[in-house]
């Protein structure tokens, strides 16, 4: 079972597994910790990752990136429609409202949208943990920011899933890196919590978690965020505060070119960075547009002053993280920083301010997510185990259900008769399960949605579900249990809807039957009550849940605690008319609004799958040309070194002539051919190539091979000539057959190296290394079982036989009645018999005869 943790992000993803020793960020192919999550689509196939970071630059409009933002979201989202300004690509609004990816694949135009290129995505993470575990790689943990809506996490499901991975749990930036930190902890305290505030700014987000950590466990008190406040809004102050420099100075418009914009925001990157260690910085651009070059020069004042607008938004998240957790200032006791964004000064110094302490860097600041996640994943696995420790993860958005009323008039007279209660309010438990009562004739909707619809920026619908249909049979009124789940990826469906029927029936009771009986009924009955949350799951009375309305009142009755108890006879002959609950399931239809349906989703997977057998067949073709190029140059400079000797001059002039005229296909008409042409050539230069490669490799094994049949040869002759006494045992015949042999193999070893030594290098050889092998496992096979042979063992001694029962015994023996034997025994324990009697242990053991 695969342990991996995920860590996409809007820039690089980043893969941890776990080991034996601990959690291990894994390298990509070029030895690099972080990945470019990047999908660049080409004319024959896919670039993902860092072939697709190298791609970029030459073609930008088919290279996807910051995926991390389209997932999930609606095209007409103003924060999308930002985004979508600075990106190279293509994207349009598709029929269901979501954005359309466009992009040029083998020759065609071809539209996808982002959770198929997230899925992309997801196979190339998949592959390079694959490749460093050596094993299949299907459950795992990823980790998603906290703002990802309900869609947006079906999404990432969705993705993983065309990708052929299983998440155990979509686990939360903040969580998991809270969890990196505590887990190692071993001072913890066991009473008083230690409050940490976590500020993870990355690429494109600002997240915020104040997490309390006790002894074997952390428990989340706060959420926070700004979506839009990140690395890349520093990046694009510096954009276009030297495209509007450049197009004065230079008289060149960045924005009118794609790949010049890709440039120079890849500059604009870079120079944050010298920023963060330096006073000002300079930034230079060859050839940015129109063959000129550019220069620019900032200081970090200045570039602190251009980002004013993005610095003030940095405390929105810490003030609203510190409310809700219901804590000041002075009871944060540490503040960690991570993410790439934070390494800018001035965040530094705001979130000094802020606290009254100094931040601290104690994690890694990139490669911590991924690492949490991995944790978690081995939590969640048997394969591992995990020191004990717990992780109290809150949902960082309220969700409610409604339901049209089935009275006529509400009794505010509202006209769409609907009612709402929040189920799973912000800051609840995950995962979490939550039951509700309804009382109800047919089949009946309930909505699923945000009730703070203005945080998600997004359509506050969540899903629809249809329940039913369902038959009562005593009265018009049924009564139904709904089950509504928030899973562990912070997911809300509900489960299940079951009708419950209660009927009456005569039981005998007995005595000692009457407590379980009662015990029994009550806990059917009970278990639908307005009770409160046991561990897991609670029931919500949707009277006590929506408030004090009649309407409410009527349409899901009175309290059920309040029913009358089940009277039970403790007689033991008396019989009682029993509540019996028949409990049916009820079909439920869900419409989660965006999602992928299951018929879309496989054929994503098909498409993936499509997709990447092309891949791995262009991956193919590419290493059987690379393999003819390679052999074309290594076989000409042989032919001129090590194997000059062994070819002759017009053999030798006829191939270099033959590689010369392969070179000049491979980079003319051979440039874009398929693998099968490409083996074909390479077979075809191997055929003149081989032999002498043969003849070579003859030559120089050759020595070493006749050493080991001489070797062989005087081993066995000097054994079978030799006076030890080990052969001493073999006769003098066979001794002589195995001289024979080894006369023999000499004799053809010395005739075939004369014939050897006569031809020149460059002739085929007639002493070849196989049958010199050959030879020397003939000689073994022969001399071995003679040589080998064991001596004979020494003849034992027969046993005299013994007297038959009643025979006279001989003048001298012992006496071997059952009496004399137990004396003899007793007094002297076990004694040997002299030399050459037999002791006759079948007489002394058995009883003396009546005779």
């Amino acid at each position: 079972m695969s342990v991996v943790g995920f860590d996409f992000g809007n820039e690089s993803c980043i893969v941890g597994v776990a080991r034996q020793r601990g959690i291990d960020v894994v390298l990509n192919d070029e030895s690099k910790r972080e990945t470019p999550a990047i999908v660049c689509f080409g004319e024959k196939q896919r670039f993902i990752g860092t072939a697709g970071a190298a791609s970029t630059m030459m073609n930008p409009k088919n290279s996807i990136s910051q995926m991390k933002r389209l997932v999930g979201q609606k095209f007409a989202d103003p924060e999308l429609q930002r985004d979508l300004q600075s990106l190279p690509f293509h994207v349009t609004e598709g029929p269901d409202g979501y954005p359309l990816i466009h992009a040029r694949y083998l020759g065609e135009a071809r539209t996808f949208t982002p959770t198929q290129v997230l899925g992309m995505m997801f196979s190339n993470l998949k592959s390079i943990a694959e490749k460093n575990l050596n094993a299949a790689v299907v459950d795992c943990c990823i980790g998603i920011p906290v703002y990802f809506t309900d869609l947006q996490r079906r999404a990432v499901l969705d993705a993983a899933t065309i990708a052929g991975l299983h998440p155990l749990q979509l686990l939360h930036e903040t969580t998991a890196t809270a969890l990196a930190y505590g887990i190692y902890k071993t001072d913890l305290p066991e009473v008083d919590p230690l409050n940490v505030a976590f500020i993870d700014i990355g690429h494109a987000s600002m997240q915020v978690c104040i997490a309390a950590f006790k002894k074997g466990q952390l428990k989340v008190l706060a959420h926070s965020y700004d979506r839009s406040l990140g690395g890349r809004d520093f990046d694009e102050v510096l954009f276009h505060y030297f495209a509007e420099k450049f197009k004065e100075q230079y008289k060149i418009d960045v924005f009118q070119n794609a790949r010049a914009c890709l440039r120079l925001r890849a500059g604009c990157d870079k120079l944050k960075k010298v920023l963060s260690a330096n006073p000002e910085a300079p930034l230079n651009v060859e050839c940015l547009m129109d063959d000129k070059d550019v220069r620019g020069f900032i200081k970090r004042d200045e570039f602190e002053q251009i980002s004013a607008p993005i610095l003030e938004r940095v405390k929105g998240p810490l003030q609203k993280a510190l409310a809700e957790a219901g804590l000041a200032v002075e009871n944060v006791h540490m503040v960690e920083v991570v993410g790439s964004g934070s390494r800018v000064p001035a965040i530094i110094k705001i979130l000094t301010e802020f606290f009254g302490k100094e931040p601290r860097r104690t994690m890694n600041a990139s490669e911590c997510v991924a690492r949490g996640c991995a944790l978690q994943c081995a939590i969640l696995s048997p394969t591992f185990k995990v020191r004990e420790f717990q992780v109290h993860e809150s949902f960082p958005s309220s969700v409610g259900l409604s339901w049209k009323s089935s009275v006529p008039e509400s009794q505010d007279g509202a006209a769409d008769n609907h009612q709402t209660t929040i189920v799973f309010p912000k800051g609840n438990a995950i995962p979490s399960i939550k039951a509700l009562t309804f009382y109800r004739s047919g089949t009946f909707a309930v909505d699923v949605h945000y009730t703070d619809g203005s945080e998600q920026q997004a359509s506050s619908k969540i899903s629809s579900y249809t329940i039913g249909p369902f038959q009562c049979a005593k009265s018009e009124r049924a009564k139904l249990k709904v089950k509504v789940r928030l899973n562990l990826h912070g997911i809300v469906s509900i489960e299940s809807a079951t009708l419950l029927e209660e009927e009456e029936v005569e039981v005998p009771v007995t005595q000692d039957a009457a407590a379980q009986e009662t015990n029994k009924m009550d806990t059917d009955e009970t278990s639908n009550a307005a009770a409160p949350p046991t561990s897991g799951e609670a029931d919500v009375n949707m009277q006590d849940a929506k408030g004090a309305t009649d309407a409410s009142g009527v349409e899901n009755g009175v309290p059920e605690t309040g029913e009358k108890p089940v009277q039970t006879e403790t007689d033991s002959k008396a019989e009682a008319p029993k509540k019996k609950v028949k409990k049916t399931n009820v079909p439920v239809t869900e419409l989660v609004y965006g999602a992928l349906s299951s018929g879309d989703l496989q054929k994503a997977i098909e498409k993936e799958f499509e997709m990447a057998l092309q891949d791995r067949v262009m991956e193919e073709t590419k290493d059987k040309k690379n393999a003819v190029e390679a052999y074309v140059y290594d076989m000409r400079n042989k032919l001129n070194d090590k194997y000059y000797d062994f070819v002759t001059d017009p053999e030798r002039e006829q191939l270099i002539s033959t590689l010369q005229e392969v070179e000049d296909w491979l980079y003319e008409d051979g440039e874009d051919e398929t693998k099968g042409v490409y083996v074909a050539k390479l077979e075809e230069l191997k055929k003149q190539g081989d032999p002498i490669e043969e003849r070579y490799k003859e030559h120089t094994e050759r020595g070493s091979v006749i050493d080991q049949l001489v070797y062989c040869i005087n081993s066995y002759r000097e054994a079978a000539v030799s006076n030890d006494s080990k052969f001493e045992h073999i006769d003098v015949s066979e001794k002589q057959k195995v001289l024979n042999e080894c006369v023999e193999a000499e004799a053809w070893l010395r005739d075939k190296r004369q014939q050897q030594d006569s031809l020149p290098k460059y002739a085929p050889p007639v002493l070849l290394s196989a049958e010199i092998r050959k030879k020397a496992e003939s000689v073994d096979r022969f001399c071995r079982p003679i040589m080998m042979k064991p001596k004979p063992a020494k003849p034992v001694a027969p046993e005299t036989p013994q007297p038959a029962q009643g025979e006279q015994q001989p003048r001298g023996e012992v006496n071997t009645d059952a009496n004399a034997t137990a004396d003899t025994d007793a007094g002297t324990g076990d004694v040997p018999p002299a030399s050459g009697e037999p002791m006759e242990t079948d007489k002394s053991e058995a009883p003396p005869s009546a005779s």
